[in-house]
This record gives structure tokens, sequence and C-alpha cells, in this order.
């Protein structure tokens, strides 16, 4: 029985005690991976670690699987978590299955660009809305209460994407070293902590025909944290040319209807009653670890460790990220 690679399909069977399993691997994801799985008659989801280079406290597969149990529970649109293993002898890597969620994910610009400028604007705002209604739920009343420490969460931030940049080191990177000093010295003490995602994009999450938000997926870097980490990240996600439409990269921003991120700063802090006037650090920050996170990808690709597509123009969007936080250290919110 073969499989995708990264899955030893019959020893997942065996280890289920299932039927014969079939397998597809999910695109799009430049971290853990993502597997499609059924025996013909039910659907799961199956996330283990990448193949190679793996950074410590990442791709912790048992962490994954509390936050979605807990959040699952908690009525948080999140995928319900069926099994967890955490023996890598059984496909080479702990993993763990969810159920199915149906709904789609919106990669494409000319996708969101057929729904209309009006359907734009109702499915991003919707985004926003899940985003602050994460961030009210109490982490002590689901079960996450010891899941992170939000005291001294932002200065700690700014020395792991540090140490984690070091540990992925493939080449230099013009004006990144002197981003993390910047940002380094003024840090926010940040407010109350929150269950944060880490990594919230409008492509991970599932939407709904209703444009509501189905599930929201990878959540291998959540924790209890400052939630304008979030926010600022989701800001800096909306002005990225990661969507792509017609054969050519499009950001989010330059969709018919998407709001400003300054509109969509304000409608989190309408939705949340947080306080939201001092982003700017916060989204420079969120350039900086998303470049971290890419330099990451563009390491693993160099090294040979990556499976599927698109990983050899990973390398190309880091230099924007770093003018970004640069830019936005400098008292720029929207993107230039």
């Amino acid at each position: 029985m073969s499989g995708p690679p990264g899955l030893d399909l019959e020893r997942l069977r065996e280890y289920l005690g299932s039927p014969p399993l079939s397998a597809t691997m999910f695109a799009g994801g430049r971290s853990n991976l993502t597997y499609a799985v059924t025996d013909g008659t039910h659907r799961w989801v199956l996330r283990r670690p990448p193949l190679g280079h793996v950074l410590p406290t990442a791709h912790d597969m048992t962490r994954e699987h509390r936050v979605l149990d807990a959040l699952s529970r908690a009525g948080f649109p999140a995928p319900r978590p069926v099994r967890l293993c955490t023996d890598p002898d059984v496909i080479g890597a702990p993993f763990y299955l969810m159920d199915h969620a149906d709904g789609t994910i919106y990669r494409d610009a000319g996708a969101l660009e057929k729904m209309g400028p009006e359907a734009t604007r109702r499915l991003v705002l919707s985004l926003v809305d899940t985003l602050a209604d994460l961030h009210a739920l109490d982490p002590a009343a689901i079960g996450l209460g010891d899941f992170g420490r939000p005291e001294g969460f932002n200065e700690r931030q700014v020395r792991r994407w540090k140490k984690q940049l070091d540990a992925s080191r493939s080449r230099d990177v013009p004006g990144i070293e002197e981003l993390h000093a910047r940002l380094a010295v003024d840090i926010p003490a940040g407010g109350p902590g929150a269950v944060v995602h880490g990594d919230y994009r409008l492509d991970n999450v599932l939407i709904g025909e209703k444009l509501q938000v189905n599930a929201v997926l990878d959540w291998e870097m959540s924790t209890l944290g400052d939630p304008l980490g979030d926010v600022a990240l989701m800001l800096v996600y909306a002005g990225r040319p990661l969507l792509i439409g017609d054969g050519e990269a499009r950001t989010p921003l330059s969709l018919p209807g998407h709001p400003g991120l300054t509109e969509l700063a304000d409608h989190y802090a309408g939705r949340s009653g947080r306080d939201v006037s001092d982003l700017h650090w916060y989204v420079a920050f969120a350039a900086f670890k998303l470049a971290v996170i890419l330099e990451g990808v563009h390491y693993r690709y160099v090294q040979g460790q990556t499976v599927g597509e698109g990983f050899d123009t990973v390398g190309a969007m880091v230099a924007p990220l770093v003018a970004q936080g640069h830019w936005s250290l400098d008292g720029t919110l929207e993107a230039s």
C-alpha cells in the first residue's frame, strides 16, 4: 500500500486497525505536513512534522492536539482531534488525526475577485471577528490556563525568533539583524494574555457557504500570549503577495472590497474592546517573525528537505518583509 511522501499508509492502517487507506497531501503547507486520509467510509486529516530539519520547540503534535481539543470543546471553530500518536515508529514521526472539516481555503486571488467586493469584504471581516472571538476565550475556563506564560511574552518572542533565525542560516539577509536590534529596544509589555494562534491568515481558515469561518487550521504556533501579535501578523499577511491568480502574485489588500489595514485594526478593536493604538511595533515584529519562518523554509529547501512545489520562490519573500519591518517601526501602518 503506497502513500504520499512522509506517510506510510500500511503502518497507519495497522496502527488504526482499519480497512485499507488512501491519502493525498494538502497543498499550501510550508511547515507541518497535512494529509487527507480515508478508509472509504470515514474521512480524517492527519498532521505530522516536516521531513528533515526540525527546530527545537517547533512542530509539537501533542500541543496542537491539546489546543484543538480544548477549543473544539469550547465551541470555537477548530477541527476536533480524534487520535494522538507520539510513537515515531508508526509512520516515522509523531502525528495526530482530526475530523475532516468542510469549507473552502482561499489561496487564489481570482476566486476572491469572482465573489465581488461586497462578499470579499464580508469574508475578511468575518476573519477578523473570529480572531477577536478566539482572544475573548478565558484560557483557564477551557483548560488551557497553563498553555503558556503571558507575562514577558513579547520579550521572549523577540529572543526566540532571533534564535530560530540563527538556527536556520544558509545565507546573509541584509537588514534583518538591524531589524531585530530595533525591535529589542522598546518591547511592549502587552495586556492580558489570551490564546493566540500564531499564524492567523486567510489561507489558514476554511470558509463556509455563508462566508463564515468553519474551521481555523494550523495551530502549531499557538500558545498563551499577547493577542495583538495575532492581529499584526494578520495585517502583514494581508499585504503580502501570497495569493495567486491568473499566474500573477497578488496581495489580498489589492482586491476590490478588501478593507485597509487601519479599518481591519479598528474593526478588531470594536469587536474585542482591546486598545490597538500602538500596533506599529507589533506589525514590525510580525514582519520579522514571518521573515524568519520563511528563511527556515528556505533553509530546508536548499538542504533538499522539502516536499511539494513552490519552495524555490520562498527565499525571495524574505527581503520585502525585512523592509516592511523597518518602515513599520518608522510609523507607517498601511502597506506601501
